[in-house]
Parts: C-alpha cells; structure tokens; sequence
C-alpha cells in the first residue's frame, strides 16, 4: 500500500522534532542535577530544577504556553503533598497563595483593558483611528510600523505598557484586516514598542515608579554606612535613554522585520484566498480599484449604466459634489453622471480595471485613500445571494428592481439556468427566477439586512456581523478618561482603576456583559496567573538572591561597566520569571552595594535595574507579550526570534546612553 506524499512529508517533519524534544529534556535535566549539587539548600535546589522544566517547556513547545504555565502551577502546589519525600519542610509555595495570580493587580488590570479596548473598538472609535493611520501610512509594514509603534510608545510612556497595547489591539486588527497584512507583522513591534515606552517616562512602568522609594530606603542604609545619599530621579531623567530605546526597536523592525517576523493568521486562523470560491465556482476574477477622474476625462458627464455594460466594470461607491460618499442602499442610481475631479471604486477583473483606466485617463490608485475604510475587508465584500421561490422578485430583472440602489448589491455575475453570465453580458436585464444565484459586491451592514429579506437567502456566511454603536461614544469616551484619570492622577491601585472605566462600559450598555467576557483572551489570563506562583517561589526560597550572588561573584573584580551591564543581565533574566516589581525589589538594593564597592554611582546602578526590567522580549511571560500572542498567532520560537535580537539592541542601546548621559 503506498503512502500519500503529504502523509510522509508530515511524519518526517514529525521525527527530528520529538527527537529535538527528547535530547532537550535529557540536557535540562542533567543541568538540573548538577546545579542541586552546587545550590546551598533543597528548597533552592527543587525551584531551580522547575525553573529549567518550566523554560524547557516554553522553548520546545512540549504544550500550548498556557497549559505549560498551568501545569508549573499545580506542580508547585503539589509540593505541599509531597514535601516530606521531597525533603522539604513545606511546600514551596502556600496552597493559600497558590491561585492568587488569578486576583492579582496585573491580571485583573489586563482584563480591563481589554474590555475598555473592547468598548472603544465597538463605538467605531477605533475603526477611526485605522482609517487615518492607513491615510497617512499607506498599506506598506515600513511605513505602518512606524507610525503605530510610535504612537503606542509615547502612549506608553504616560500610562501601563499592557494599556497602551490593549488600547491599540482593535486598532492594528482593522489596519490588518484593510491592509492586507498579517496581523503577525504589526502586533509584535507594537507589543515592544509599548514595553520600551514604558522606559521614557518614569511614570512609565512599575519598576520606575517604584525606584525612588527604593533608593529614599536605601538612604537609610547609607547614613550608617557614612556614605553620600542618593538623589532621587526626576520625571524625565530617564527620557533620553527611553527615546532611543524605542527608535531602535522601530528601526530594528523596518530593517530586519522581514526576517524576524512570522506570517500567521492569528489565532490559528486560515490563510485560504477567499475569492478562491467565487473563481473556481463562477469564474469571477474580482479586482477593485480606486479611480481619480481629471477635468478633461471622457468619462465626465456619461452616466453609469452605460459605461459600466460597455467596459464590463461596476461602480461600487463614489464621491460626489462636497465630498460625499455614496455606498449602500439608496445611494447609486444607474442615470447618475461621472463628474470631473471625482473619485470612483469599481469592481472588475484585473484586466478590465485597467483597459478601463487606460480608455479614460483615470488615475488609477495603488492603495485607497477615499474609501480607505468604507470599502474594508470588515466593512463590504462580494456575497453570494439565492432567489427563492415565492420572490417578489421573480420575473423581474436587476434593472427593474433597481437593485444597487434599492439593496446596495451591485451585482458583478448571475448564474442562472446552469449558466454563470458576468457584467457586460446583460446579466442586469435578464428575468430573475428561482435558484438563480447572484454574486456581486454589498455592505456587510446591507447584506445583514437582506438576510431578513423573504426576497433572498444569503448563502455568504463567513463574513463581520459586526454591530457598532457610534451613538456611544460619549459613554465610551468618558469612561475611558476617568479610568485614564484614576490612574494617571490618583494613588488608587491600577486593576481597581482600569476596572471602573471597564464597569462603566458595561453599565452604560458600551457593551453587553457577554461581549465583555467575549473580549477577554483567556489564555492570556491563565498563562499569567500561573506563572505568578513561580516567581513567589524564585522570591521566598532565596533562589533569586542566590543567583545574583554567583553572577556577581564571578564579575566582581571586573571594571565598572561590566559589572554594571551583568546588573543588567540579572535584571533582564530575572523579569522573565518573576515579576518585574520582585526583580527590582530584590535587585536594587544589591546594585547599590555593589556600587558602593566599586566606587561606582549606585543611583545609576539602581536605575540599570529599574530599566533593564523592560528588557522582556525572549519568551511571552511579560504582559504585553502574553496580550499579542493568541491575536498574532505567535509562538514561542517567534518571541525567541525576534525577540533575542532585541533583547541584545536593549542591553547595547541601554548601557550606552546611561554612560553617555550620567
């Protein structure tokens, strides 16, 4: 029996894979060993070896991150069971306190700002913002990136990085969906861009803010120590560095994005042409275009019908006199004149468009400009339409019913009688009759309409029923600044603050409560939470001040700098396992001994800390990195991709504008 090629093409690709995973394990296992020969207490000894179980899992895919996350969770609440095998004392982590990443401040705050983007990208505020970052960027990943990533960087430095991406979630789905572009393309240099603005501000992030009253602490310290205090930093003191910082993550991007950025879907969507359908089953090669009409065209004065059965094209949507649009019901008449410096987006094959283009000197645009939103991928499209017996349609033609201007459809083929006939070849005069199929372009919001029209049934399925209520924005808007408000201006704890401008949303009827919890990506909230208990355990047992202690053992006689960028490193790798506010808490006060020792400014070695904790990029555990994954489609070798580059720019840039500046 022979075996199709796919089949072993997929059990090859199968093998190295499985055996990658086993060889992975064996060496992550033997390191786990070693180190509990070396570590200086049991406790230390079994968190390490869940700490390397924990990066082997993520960097091999063994599972999906949040069952990973999960899985190191209950592990570590197994520990009170077995702790008498394991030869511990107690668990080492409290049952009491295993699930409390699930209340925690960071994860009830990025629940709420998800449903506040929610909220905001349902009163079309949102589909705004795209329109105009698609006016001023065009189509094109190095003139998009740019502007978003910038945009949520200084965005981010004034407020919570997860707040910033959240808010700009919706924003980059729609420029996605009109552009073209993989929604994996944009998301992950937005997600850094927001983590790197955190570092512009000292306000920024939750370390910075935390800083000063660390060093206030330390100066106690110092007093007995007879040494100089510390000066505290000031809101900007930080600027420069941080601005650099998110250039370069931008200009890293445009130069190299092309080879460190996947192409997915998201969320393990299809990738499937989905005109594919309508070229195989009617023969429609469906193009739009957009055409400028100059004052000396031809085309000027002629109405619709004529030129649209004569060229074989549809007019689909225009701007008229005072810059109008006209698109969906009630708003194309065929008798309807072209006028001159007008703009026009017609429906055609690709052929078509262009010898239409060419016989009357229209300017054919690249991207859109004056539909750049109305003509969407989520706002219109082609649909397939049955007349059903019992149509009040039946008998009669397209013509007859005036069927663009009464329905918005502007159909584009008709296959009838077995027959699929396209435009140019009278489809609009023929009789309609039972079982002829229509195809042509509408509105989504039209097409939702005619699906409670007896007239039709709509066979066109997959596609936005999207329902905005623009009506509001007010509620939304205001909801949104009070959350923004709270946590800008007042000392209240941040999950409680973004959580009033979440409940607000919902109250108003911004959105309904399932729509809210449709919002949430609760993969992101499990592989959060889960992981919280890890980086308590990496706190309470010591491990943390034990690694550090070696590391700095090992560069304690080297200059400054050096000692300075391994500060960094710890700092760097100890945010990828535990929250950034444990690692500077647990940090700081070592950099500033160490600065002291070294005869070095511990200010600034406080402040490496601070800032190197935004250095999160190699695997998705920071907030913004768990946010973008599910919608972006990523996975872990895409963060360790591209993610790894950055983290080296980060440390580079960084060391080198602190020595520069202080």
């Amino acid at each position: 029996m022979s075996i199709p090629a796919d089949e072993v093409t997929t059990s090859a690709s199968l093998e190295p894979v499985s055996r990658k995973q086993l060889i992975a394990g064996i060496l992550f296992a033997a390191a786990a060993l070693y180190l509990a020969t070396v570590v200086p207490t049991v406790e230390i000894a079994w968190v390490t070896g869940i700490l390397l179980f924990t990066i082997y899992l993520f960097a091999f895919e063994v599972v999906e991150v949040d069952v990973a996350a999960a899985t190191v969770m209950v592990l570590l609440g197994l520990t009170s069971l077995l702790a008498p095998v394991m030869g511990l004392e107690r668990g080492l982590v409290d049952t009491q306190q295993l699930f409390d990443g699930f209340s925690s401040n960071a994860v009830i705050s990025i629940i709420a700002v998800m449903i506040i983007g929610a909220g905001l990208d349902k009163t079309g505020l949102m589909s705004q913002v795209a329109s105009f970052i698609l006016k001023v960027g065009g189509t094109t990943e190095k003139r998009i990136i740019p502007i978003i990533s910038a945009t949520v960087g200084i965005i981010s430095s004034f407020m919570q990085n997860v707040g910033a991406a959240a808010l700009f979630l919706p924003v980059v789905s729609r420029i996605s969906a009109r552009s073209g572009l993989p929604m994996s393309r944009l998301l992950m240099p937005m997600g850094f861009c927001a983590i790197l603005g955190g570092t512009v501000t000292m306000v920024g992030s939750s370390p910075l803010i935390l800083l000063n009253d660390l060093i206030l602490t330390s100066n106690e310290g110092l007093k007995i120590q007879g040494v100089p205090e510390m000066q505290t930093w000031g809101l900007f003191s930080v600027t420069p560095i941080g601005l650099v910082l998110v250039a370069t993550g931008i200009i890293y991007f445009v130069l190299a994005g092309r080879f460190v950025l996947p192409t997915t879907k998201g969320d393990g969507g299809k990738t499937t042409d989905p005109m594919a359908y309508f070229r195989e089953t009617y023969g429609v090669e469906y193009a739009m275009r957009e055409m400028a009409i100059p004052e000396d065209s031809e085309l000027v004065g002629r109405e619709l019908y004529d030129v649209e059965h004569a060229n074989k094209i549809r007019v689909v949507a225009m701007v008229r006199n005072g810059g109008d649009l006209a698109i969906g019901p009630g708003s194309l008449d065929r008798d309807i004149a072209f006028k001159a410096n007008g703009t026009i987006a017609i429906v055609a094959s690709p052929k078509d468009c262009a010898a239409f283009a060419a016989r009357y000197d229209l300017h054919a645009r690249e991207d859109f400009e004056a539909f750049s939103d109305a003509l969407a991928p989520t706002k219109s499209g082609i649909a397939e339409l049955v007349i059903p017996p019992g149509s009040s349609l039946i008998g009669k033609s397209a013509r007859d019913v005036w069927m663009r201007k009464r329905y918005g459809l502007s159909m584009v083929a008709l296959h009838s009688g077995g027959t699929t006939r396209h435009e140019g070849e009278g489809i609009r005069d023929l009789p309609l009759q039972a079982g002829d199929t229509i195809v042509g372009h509408i509105t989504w919001e039209a097409l939702v309409r005619l699906e409670k029209d007896h007239d039709f049934v709509v066979v066109t399925t997959e596609y936005p029923h999207e329902e905005l209520r623009p009506n509001k924005v007010p509620a939304a808007g205001m909801f949104f600044l009070v959350a923004l408000c709270l946590v800008l201006f007042t000392d209240l704890r941040l999950s409680v603050a973004l959580l009033t401008g979440a409940m607000g949303m919902i109250l108003s009827r911004v959105l309904t409560i399932e729509e809210a919890y449709q919002a949430v990506s609760w993969k992101t909230v499990f592989l959060l939470a889960s992981l919280i208990p890890l980086g308590l355990a990496v706190e309470t047992t010591g491990t943390a001040k034990w690694i550090a202690e070696q590391v700095l053992l090992v560069v304690g006689n080297a200059p400054g700098w050096v000692i300075q960028a391994s500060v960094a490193v710890l700092a760097t790798f100890f945010t990828l396992v535990m929250s950034n506010v444990g690692a500077t808490v647990l940090l700081v006060p070592l950099a500033v001994n160490i600065a002291i020792g070294v005869g070095a400014d511990p200010a600034v070695f406080a402040l490496t800390v601070a800032i190197a904790t935004s250095n999160s990029f190699l695997i998705p555990t920071h907030q913004v990195n768990a946010l973008v994954m599910g919608p972006g489609g990523y996975r872990v070798p895409d963060f360790m991709r591209a993610g790894g580059v950055m983290t080296i720019l980060f440390l580079i840039v960084m060391m080198l504008m602190m020595n520069l500046i202080f």
